[in-house]
């Protein structure tokens, strides 16, 4: 029960990381709030989770996270019925359709549209929850960055398959670690929190040429799954990492080394 009774708002919810994230908030005490875009998809995982046997510990929450509007009415909604919101993990992944393009035939536009999307979005979010941690007293931001907003991309290992590392996503995830740092000293004495998790790939039926070029980058296990992320997310909820601030977990079997 590490995180018992903790109001844990995780957006993109429904996602690949997301519903793994919001099963063990709920598995250890936690009321997983399942903050989504898509309803469908967010109202199946609360219900899935309310099912086996955590009635009551997974919430849908319906949440645009570059709409201000919408931010302002969740977090409304959430502190009148729960009385407080302890955390917010900014997981979503926002994209354009033309995302992931290789990098000569990126347009100016969908490469500022991706980074505000996404950076934009954590940006908007952590500063409206920012505000309600404020006037609560304490809070804890947990920002979903990766290995690559730290290095340079691995390119040769996407050679002979239809994947590829997009410029976008480089750039946003190293916003993303430099936003973290600066909110954590922004929020110095404020009894708010803000770090990030560094996580490396995820499986999620990627080729097998592809997975076998990533795990020689490894050290144990190669690609991730997405359970192999949360006991990182569970430390900084926690209690454990109270004194943790500004930091960027990395989670990836050595492959950044």
């Amino acid at each position: 029960m590490m995180l018992k009774d903790k109001v844990v708002v995780i957006t993109g919810g429904a996602g690949l990381l997301g519903r793994a994230f919001c099963h063990a908030v709920a598995e250890n005490g936690g009321v997983a709030i399942v903050a989504e875009l898509d309803q469908r998809r967010g109202e199946e995982v609360a219900s899935q989770l309310n099912a086996k046997g955590l009635a009551g510990r997974a919430v849908f929450a319906h949440i645009d996270i570059n709409n201000h509007a919408s931010i302002g009415r969740v977090i409304k909604s959430l502190s009148r019925r729960f009385g407080t919101i302890d955390a917010l993990v900014n997981n979503a992944y926002p994209r354009n359709k033309r995302y992931g393009r290789k990098f000569e035939d990126v347009a100016l536009a969908d490469f500022t549209e991706n980074v505000a999307l996404h950076l934009g979005g954590y940006f908007l979010a952590t500063q409206q929850f920012i505000k309600f941690f404020r006037k609560q007293g304490h809070g804890n931001i947990i920002n979903m960055a990766s290995v690559y907003g730290m290095i340079a991309p691995r390119f040769q290992i996407y050679r002979g398959t239809q994947i590829t590392m997009p410029v976008e996503y480089a750039v946003l995830k190293a916003g993303i670690l430099q936003l973290t740092k600066y909110l954590s000293k922004y929020l110095r004495g404020s009894n708010i929190r803000v770090n990030a998790i560094s996580p490396g790939g995820v499986r999620d039926r990627q080729p097998v040429s592809f997975l076998k070029a990533y795990s020689e980058f490894c050290l144990s296990k190669g690609m991730l799954d997405n359970e192999d992320v949360c006991g990182a997310l569970l430390f900084l909820l926690s209690d454990l990492s109270k004194f943790v601030n500004g930091h960027a977990l990395v989670v990836d079997d050595g492959f950044s080394l």
